[in-house]
């Protein structure tokens, strides 16, 4: 019983260090050795490995790694507020010094990629209109301004892979403002509009008008020379008949002269009933007769 204890006891203490001495590490991974927090091993790829009892082993994922930033705030040429939302793939370059700058985490490492390649982006961004963002992936970013910040990348022991812009929209505030200067736009295109509507109408109703009187004028001066000419015509056979009967126009002479001086309302004449005003009411051949008694 004591001998087998006695074995027990020795394999435990032979067993367990040496499992404590070797570490795996997985193929999509790898890993460092630190020992009391200093690192004494690093760069150790898939398979398994040696190590001290004393060492721990930190394991990193070498894998592709995007990140997401949402709700970014950048100023263009002309003054627009945008929101951005951006991603940057990545990747682990160097082990120890994603360690030493990082501690190893991962959310670490992408806040301060992210404020690495902020500075820049704000940059390029603000040299660009808000139609030129909209349209480059990468918001403007030139390819000597990337090669940069892959650059700055390496010193937090990671490679950047690529930059793409996801969404980018006004802000509120700064949509609220298109919005109210593009209503403004419309009223007063509205307002050019009528303007220019009444003009246009002045001008068709000054058109009209002006029409009408030249038609007028022209009607007028027409109807005068057709009664000038009826009249004229009318006075030549007035002339004529009279002419050829002095008797009978002496006698549609005297009936004018009738009709124009009696039986208005509160006319009075005085007249000598054998005057000659009389003659043709006292015998249609009186003034005939007037003539043959003369003689």
């Amino acid at each position: 019983m004591n001998a087998r204890l006695a074995g027990l006891v020795v394999a435990i203490v032979v067993v367990v260090p040496a499992v404590r001495s070797v570490f795996a590490v997985g193929q999509a991974d790898s890993a460092l050795r630190t020992r009391f927090g200093q690192i004494v091993g690093a760069q150790y790829g898939p398979g398994l490995h040696l190590k001290s009892p004393l060492d721990e082993v930190h394991r990193f994922d070498r894998r592709l790694v995007t990140s997401v930033y949402a709700g970014e705030t950048f100023l263009t040429r002309d003054q627009q507020e945008l929101s951005v939302d951006f991603y940057l793939r990545w990747r682990l370059a160097d082990i120890r010094e994603y360690y030493q700058r990082t501690g190893g985490d991962e959310d670490v490492a992408a806040q301060r990629l992210a404020d690495l390649v902020r500075g820049r982006l704000k940059s390029a961004v603000a040299h660009e209109t808000l139609s030129m963002v909209a349209q480059r992936a990468r918001g403007g970013l030139s390819s000597a301004d990337f090669d940069a910040m892959r650059a700055s990348a390496r010193t937090l022991g990671v490679q950047l892979v690529d930059l793409q812009l996801q969404r980018v929209d006004l802000t509120d505030e700064s949509a609220n403002t298109v919005y109210q200067r593009m209503e403004q736009g419309f009223n007063t295109q509205a307002l050019q509009a009528g303007a220019t509507g009444t003009i246009e109408a002045d001008k068709v109703r000054a058109a009209a008008d002006r029409k009408r009187a030249d038609t007028l004028a022209d009607a007028t001066r027409q109807a005068a020379r057709i009664r000038a000419d009826a009249d004229a015509h009318a006075a030549t056979i007035y002339a004529q008949a009279y002419g050829h009967k002095p008797e009978f126009a002496a006698f549609i002479q005297s009936l004018q002269a009738y009709k124009s001086s009696i039986g208005r309302e509160g006319d009075i004449l005085v007249i000598t009933p054998s005057g000659d005003f009389f003659k043709y009411l006292r015998s249609p051949d009186a003034h005939s007769q007037g003539r043959a008694g003369g003689h």
